[in-house]
């Protein structure tokens, strides 16, 4: 299944972690609030793709299994999404990688309801929180 990249929605002690990108006008959605996650590297797993990109990202190691959600988006980009949770301590271990200007914890319900994240991560997020009501 071909695919350009992955993301976390990736929830401390209940919240979201939201990454705030660059505010550089040569990158897509300069500014705005963003999920842990980024492009395939070669032909890596979108498994091994989103731990990758969150580990560069925000100094987090995850194990494959911890990934307890997960879904195929095809538009705009076909892209992997998946889930994980971590108890609120891990909030302490974050470390801001080479990209973005900030990390912060936000509910999920506020995070798809702001004007300032990606456009299209609003459903996802919504989704993903729906799915896992039960989880």
């Amino acid at each position: 299944m071909s695919f350009s990249g992955a993301k976390l929605i990736l929830l401390i002690g209940g919240k979201l972690l939201t990454i705030r990108r660059d505010d550089d006008p040569s990158i897509p959605w300069p500014g705005l609030w963003d999920l842990p996650g980024g492009a395939r590297e070669g032909d890596e797993s979108p498994e091994a793709c989103v731990l990758r990109e969150t580990v560069e990202e925000t100094g987090l190691t995850l194990a494959p299994e911890g990934l307890v959600w997960r879904k195929h988006y095809l538009r705009p980009n076909p892209a992997w999404f998946f889930a994980a949770k971590l108890g609120a301590d891990a909030f302490s271990r974050v470390r801001l990688g080479d990209e973005g200007q900030a990390v912060a914890l936000m509910h999920p319900a506020g995070w798809v309801l702001r004007d300032d994240v990606i456009p299209h991560f609003r459903m996802r997020v919504a989704e993903a929180m729906d799915d896992m009501h039960d989880l």
